[in-house]
């Protein structure tokens, strides 16, 4: 069997959880691959919303087993709360259903304090950091340095614990960061002891196990292939490795093995944090869209910019991500606008007119050429299927399609479950 990949195609907050959530009967095995407690994955269903940040999103569903791969940072303090939130409110047999693998990396107490430091030294150059710890925690992991979950079943974990923290109290010295660290020690190894009691594997042979059994699996991504290490708007990007290759390192799959690419994006433009963003509405249009969307990050709560949808950016990420199929979310947010914008081409400062993103994004700027669309301008609660969509939204998916040349397999009207209409049940195995 394949391992088919769930991933955003935007700057994250695409909605991957509820797709995760809406495919995963059909799969055996759900896999996060990157990222760690900066990703909010949104689930609602039965009238209540839940939002993930470590656990892969598969874990509301009765038969699916979820793995947490080598390629995640894990905070082991957020974890614990994670779980013991879901334990109070649904019957999780989290024995059964989630397994972690041993190469995970530790997000330590010092990650999070040296997150700060680092976010605070730069002024008014701030990367827009979650503050999780999530970048230095990476940066040892490159740097050899990082402490691994399977390092917690070791008889001297507490000395290399130490270590470790003794090298990140020196840099914190550096910056003459002030902090105290008593309290969130205990809290730290009380949760190690909790994710002791949790299935600890060789996730790299727990997965191709799964494969050669005829298993189903799912990769699923976190944040969003604009911001991917390498190919991301640098230096406002995350620390790993977003696209779909991240998923073969992530997980420890051959990218022979790798099947369908599902990539996902909403109907127009969010981003958290600083960074450039092409077609970003700072004025009431924007501020009416991040109302209509209810566009404050899940992880942080910051309110989310927003803007129309930028084709440029969507052909780099499609193209990168060798993306199969694309599922279109909060199609919703836009009913009541008369008219819609799409940016599809962008025009430099030297007047030349292109369709791909400058290298440095970042310093060059660009001027969104946009095309006009007639909005569809009603609620779209009572549409279920692909046919009874108003002419005016087949009209804006048939444009997109035709920008990015792969189809539209799927169009969210909403934020539950059921507000899924599904345009090619074979293309996203249903």
């Amino acid at each position: 069997m394949a391992v088919d990949i769930l991933l955003g195609l935007q700057w994250g907050d695409e909605g991957k959880g509820k797709v995760v959530d809406f495919l995963a009967p059909k799969y055996d095995l759900i896999a996060r691959f990157q990222g760690g407690p900066n990703a909010g994955h949104t689930l609602e269903f039965d009238g209540h919303k839940h939002v993930l940040h470590q656990i892969p999103s598969g874990i509301f569903r009765d038969e699916q087993i979820n793995l947490i791969g080598n390629g995640v940072v894990l905070d082991p303090v957020i974890f614990r709360k994670e779980v013991e939130a879901l334990i109070s409110k649904f019957k999780i047999d989290f024995k059964k259903k989630l397994f972690i693998s041993k190469k995970t990396q530790l997000i330590l107490p010092t990650h999070r304090l040296l997150d700060a430091a680092h976010e605070a030294s730069k002024g008014n150059n701030k990367i827009g950091s979650t503050l999780k710890g999530i970048g230095p925690t990476y940066s040892d992991k490159i740097g050899r340095l990082g402490i691994r979950i399977g390092d917690i079943l070791a008889p001297d974990f507490k000395e290399r614990y130490r270590s470790l923290v003794n090298a990140h109290e020196s840099q914190l010295k550096f910056y003459k960061f002030e902090y105290t660290l008593e309290e969130t020690e205990k809290a730290f190894f009380e949760a190690i002891e909790f994710l002791k009691t949790f299935n600890l594997v060789d996730s790299e042979y727990f997965i191709n196990d799964a494969l050669n059994k005829g298993q189903k699996v799912l990769a699923e991504g976190a944040q969003g292939s604009l911001l991917d290490i390498d190919f991301g708007s640098y230096p406002f990007v995350t620390s790993s490795n977003t696209m779909s290759a991240g998923a073969c390192t992530g997980l420890g799959v051959p990218p022979s093995k790798i099947g369908s690419v599902y990539g996902i994006f909403k109907a127009y433009c969010t981003r958290v944090g600083s960074g450039p963003f092409p077609t970003e509405l700072s004025d009431a249009t924007g501020e009416f869209m991040r109302k209509e969307g209810n566009e404050f990050g899940s992880t942080t709560g910051r309110p989310r910019r927003c803007g129309w949808l930028d084709i440029p950016s969507l052909k780099y990420a499609v193209m990168l991500n060798g993306v199969t199929h694309l599922l279109m979310m909060k199609a919703d947010v836009l009913n009541k606008f008369e008219e819609l914008l799409v940016c599809t081409h962008y025009k430099l400062e030297d007047g030349s007119i292109v369709d791909q993103i400058p290298y440095d994004i970042v310093r060059t700027n660009v001027t969104p050429v946009y095309k006009k669309f007639k909005g569809w301008n009603q609620d779209l609660s009572d549409v279920k299927t692909f046919e009874a969509m108003p002419q005016e939204l087949v009209d804006y998916i048939a444009f997109v399609e035709q920008q990015l040349n792969v189809p539209i397999s799927l169009i969210s009207i909403g934020p539950d479950r059921t507000q899924t209409i599904v345009r090619d049940s074979e293309a996203v195995i249903l």
